[in-house]
C-alpha cells in the first residue's frame, strides 16, 4: 500500500514538471507586442523580436552604404540576422552588389531552414550623415511598395540603425517616419485599386520590431504615426485619380 502511495505522489511530482516545463516553453514561445488600429484597417504591431524570427511573408531591413569601419562597428540583430543566411548581406555589401545607395532595393529569398521569413528586402540608407527622417518616410513608402507588388498582406519592419552604431535619430522618430510613410502609400494604392489602376493587394499587418530598450519609445513613434496619417488622408482629395471621370 505504501509502495502504491509512493508511486501515486511520484506521477504527480512528474506531472506537474511536465506542465512546468509545458509553461516554460509557451513563455518562451510568446512575443511582447503592442498593437494599434490604422487606417484602411491596418494592424501596426510593435514587437520585441528580431528579424531572423519573425514568421512573415516579407521581412525589410535597412543599411547604410558600406564602408569596412561601418561593417566593424555593426552589432546584435543584423550580425545574427546575416550569420543565419551564410553571410550573403555580408559577401553582397562587401562586394559592392548592394553598396547601400538611397533607397536602393534588393529582394532575397532566403536559404532553407535559415529565417523564417520567406522573402527579405534590403534597403539602402546611403551615407550616415545624410540620414534624415524625410528618407525613413521613403523607406515606408518603399516598403510598402515591394509590398504590394508581391502582393503580401504581412510584413516586418527592422531599421536596424542603433546595431549599425549610428545614433543621430530618436527611435521613436524613426518609426513615426516609417509608418507614415508606409500607411500612406498604403492609401495610394488604395486609391488606385479603386480606379482600376492596380491590382489588389490588402495588407493586414506592419510588424516593427522594436528591442527592449527601445520598446516603449517606438510605441510612441507608431502612435504619433498613425494620428498624422490618418489626418493627412482625410485630408487628401477624393476626386479620381484619371481625369475626367
Amino acid at each position: 500500500m505504501r509502495l502504491t502511495r509512493n508511486m501515486s505522489l511520484l506521477a504527480v511530482i512528474v506531472l506537474a514538471g511536465f506542465g512546468a516545463l509545458a509553461r516554460s516553453d509557451e513563455a518562451k514561445d510568446q512575443v511582447k507586442e503592442k498593437a494599434f488600429d490604422a487606417p484602411h484597417k491596418v494592424n501596426v504591431k510593435v514587437r520585441m523580436e528580431g528579424p531572423y524570427t519573425a514568421d512573415v511573408p516579407l521581412q525589410v531591413v535597412c543599411y547604410f552604404k558600406y564602408t569596412p569601419e561601418g561593417g566593424r562597428r555593426m552589432s546584435g540583430a543584423p550580425v545574427e540576422l546575416d550569420k543565419r543566411l551564410g553571410g550573403v548581406i555580408a559577401s553582397l555589401r562587401e562586394r559592392g552588389e548592394f553598396a547601400g545607395d538611397q533607397l536602393e532595393t534588393l529582394l532575397i529569398t532566403p536559404p532553407r531552414d535559415s529565417i523564417k521569413a520567406k522573402a527579405l528586402l534590403l534597403v539602402g540608407l546611403g551615407d550616415e550623415d545624410a540620414l534624415s527622417l524625410k528618407l525613413m518616410e521613403g523607406v515606408g513608402r518603399v516598403a510598402l511598395r515591394q509590398a504590394a507588388q508581391l502582393g503580401v498582406s504581412r510584413v516586418a519592419f527592422a531599421p536596424l540603425i542603433r546595431d549599425q552604431g549610428n545614433t543621430k535619430l530618436g527611435t521613436g522618430d524613426v518609426e513615426t517616419a516609417v509608418v507614415r510613410g508606409m500607411l500612406l502609400a498604403y492609401d495610394t494604392e488604395k486609391r488606385l485599386q479603386k480606379d482600376g489602376l492596380s491590382k489588389e493587394f490588402t495588407l493586414d499587418d506592419w510588424n516593427v520590431e522594436a528591442g527592449p530598450a527601445y520598446f516603449d519609445e517606438t510605441v510612441t513613434g507608431i502612435q504619433k504615426a498613425i494620428a498624422e496619417a490618418g489626418k493627412a488622408i482625410k485630408d487628401r482629395s477624393n476626386d479620381p485619380l484619371l481625369k475626367g471621370k
